[in-house]
């Protein structure tokens, strides 16, 4: 046996137990409660604080190959293992060339691979111009590699992935569907968005809300209710990435009550910051994409996270290059994103597990299970089972902490939580048995290269059919049936 995590609480529903996990060959093997006699390669004390299977980001933009200058694969890669990360998923926009064929998609492992610090999955790709130019072959290649799902945006990301038009998605979301592979969509309506920031921006609005009002709740309501629509046309399985406001919490509940194959996540930011506040303090520095919306969205989103309607939490870490893409430029001109994938999981636990938003069963769900369910990858990663990848977040609810932009392991040296205090924060990371991060010992502990490729493990999901009935007078959904139900691949 190679390693003994002892003094574990791990979670068991919302109760935490103690035991000591076992592991060999970088998976789980048993669990024990007492280790008398047992003999292992290395001991690790996790001292009864508590143990998760290994969080994961199934939203992330490293930056790899093609913008260095932005972020590097490895200073990601540290940033994310000491947010409490094992695993992320990344897009396959922010890169040169972008993943939309066979070809692509071994371009940049190849770039990456020896970079890695924790574990990895990949988004495949398809654009406006695939469908534009006959290219929509590319699909089955890249699902033949292991990707776990499938990207478009409707509006502008980067020159090498270019937005698709209506007519485009849906042709999209037609030869997707068979795959049974998710779809996500970042959702905001084209039109509006163009013809707004242009409007504010001809009137002389240099002030940073300007950015959010521009690209308003509308432009997302509008996006939601199209893909939803050929979701429905298309018996497609679609994912709303990054979702940001109550509108889209209410349209997603909307249609998982009428059966549509619909799946949402959100972000940190949308949980915990507000356009009026974060903007007018940072600036560019808080000017994402979708923007920022107020405080009665950041309720929306823990209300459903807490009942089901939001699936999973994800980062869309983007950072980007301060003095050339952030520092001296107008809000209108510099670019938006932001780092992430050091912050999700602290302030998940601190503003979430340890304020009873969250309780200890949807945290877990949220964090791992769920997003590995969602994208082929489970019970490798996001179960803590026998036979799983020994990957844990080791996490310690009383320690506090406040978040500085200084000493973030990322290239990318700003963050719109800078100053944010919280309590309960990962303190270390375990991945495939191996510890990447220890808080207390030494910081990152694991060298580039060690983190690997996951690739899916088949066509393969748990589908919910969920019911719901009103149970109070705000008519919050509660689940009165769920059944787990095979499609295509089997579970």
């Amino acid at each position: 046996m190679n390693l003994i995590v002892k003094n574990a609480n791990i979670p068991q529903g919302d109760r935490q137990v103690l035991t000591n996990i076992l592991v060999d060959q970088g998976t789980i093997v048993g669990f024990a409660d007492s280790i008398n006699g047992l003999q292992a390669d290395k001991v690790v004390d996790v001292k009864q604080k508590l143990v998760v299977p290994g969080c994961i980001d199934p939203h992330t933009h490293f930056m790899e190959p093609g913008f260095s200058h932005r972020d590097t694969f490895d200073a990601a890669g540290r940033s994310a293992a000491k947010g409490g990360l094992t695993s992320h998923i990344d897009m396959p926009c922010t890169t040169k060339p972008s993943v939309r064929s066979r070809e692509q998609f071994h371009e940049k492992l190849n770039a990456i691979k020896d970079k890695a610090v924790i574990d990895f999955a990949f988004w495949g790709g398809m654009t406006g111009e695939d469908v534009r130019e006959g290219l929509l072959h590319n699909i089955q290649p890249q699902v033949d590699e292991g990707v776990v799902a499938f990207k478009v945006y409707m509006t502008p990301s980067v020159p090498t992935f270019p937005p698709v038009s209506d007519a485009e998605m849906l042709e999209i979301f037609r030869h997707v569907a068979p795959t049974d592979l998710p779809i996500g969509v970042h959702a905001e309506n084209l039109d509006i968005c163009t013809f707004y920031s242009s409007k504010l921006e001809n009137e002389g609005r240099e002030d940073p809300v300007a950015w959010s009002e521009a690209r308003g709740v509308i432009a997302e309501k509008t996006a939601i209710e199209l893909i939803l629509s050929f979701a429905e046309e298309t018996d497609a399985r679609v994912h709303v990435v990054h979702m940001t406001s109550k509108k889209g919490v209410e349209l997603v509940r909307e249609a998982k009550k009428r059966g549509v194959k619909v799946t949402a996540e959100t972000c940190p930011q949308y949980l915990v910051l507000n356009a009026e506040e974060a903007m007018n303090k940072w600036g560019t520095f808080a000017k994402i994409a979708p923007p920022l919306r107020g405080k009665e969205d950041n309720e929306a989103f823990w209300q459903g996270l807490a009942d089901g309607t939001v699936d999973f939490v994800g980062t869309d870490h983007a950072p980007y290059n301060i003095e050339t893409e952030k520092k001296g430029s107008t809000i209108w001109t510099s670019f938006p994103g932001m780092p992430g994938v050091e912050q999700m999981v602290p302030i998940l636990v601190s503003k979430g597990l340890n304020k009873g938003r969250l309780s200890l069963s949807r945290f877990v769900e949220v964090t791992s299970r769920n997003a590995a369910i969602h994208y082929g990858i489970y019970p490798k990663k996001g179960a803590m089972e026998l036979g799983s990848d020994a990957d844990f977040t080791v996490i310690d609810l009383d320690r506090e902490y406040t978040i500085d932009k200084d000493n973030v392991l990322t290239d990318a040296k700003y963050t719109p939580f800078h100053g944010m205090e919280l309590k309960g924060i990962p303190v270390q990371t375990i991945v495939r048995g191996k510890t990447v991060y220890d808080a207390d010992d030494g910081g990152i502990v694991s060298e580039p290269g060690y983190g690997q490729y996951v690739e899916r493990q088949s066509i393969q999901r748990l589908d919910r059919e969920l019911k719901y009935e009103t149970e109070n007078t705000l008519g919050r959904p509660v689940k009165v049936q769920e059944k787990e139900k095979q499609f295509a691949g089997g579970i």
